[in-house]
Formats: C-alpha cells, structure tokens, sequence
C-alpha cells in the first residue's frame, strides 16, 4: 500500500467515525447548539482581539466537523495533505 493510499484509508475511517457520531437524531439537537455556539453562518469578528480569536476556533472546529461530514475522502485528503506529486512518489 502506497503513503496516499495509506492516508486515504485513514482519511476514510475518520470522516466515518464522524458520520457515525452525528448519525443519530439527536446529534440534530446538538449540531443545532453548536451551530450557534461556533458561530457557523455569522461573523467572527469582535474589536477585542481576544474575544475574536476565542469565536474563530470555535469556528474552526465546527468547519472541521462539516468538512468531514461533506468532503469526499478525497477531498479531506487534498484540503489536510494538499495535492500530491504529480509522479505518485509521495513517501519521499
């Protein structure tokens, strides 16, 4: 097994260990708290560099979860790893 597949098989197996965890209908409640908690569809931004950088990774970590609920393995595997070698020979 080459170092993309590799990583695309540990890609696979985290987006559906995520899948599995919001799966069920009352992750619905919890995904809805945590879509306002983080701020998913609002701005971020707040004049006290503190209080704007807390909104952010909050933020960062619902992206994060969407990315795995949405993204194709392939897609998580170019956004975390970025695009491989044109000639395949990633284990360099």
């Amino acid at each position: 097994m080459s170092g993309t597949e590799k990583k695309l098989a540990f890609v696979l197996e985290r987006k559906r260990s995520y899948q599995q965890a919001c799966g069920s209908e009352t992750t619905a409640v919890m995904m809805a708290d945590l879509s306002w908690f983080c701020r998913a569809d609002r701005t971020c931004f707040d004049p006290d560099p503190r209080k704007h950088a807390l909104a952010e990774g909050r933020r960062e970590v619902w992206l994060r979860i969407q990315e795995h609920l949405t993204l194709t393995p392939e897609q998580l595997l170019l956004l975390y790893d970025g695009p491989q070698k044109p000639d395949g020979d990633d284990d360099a």
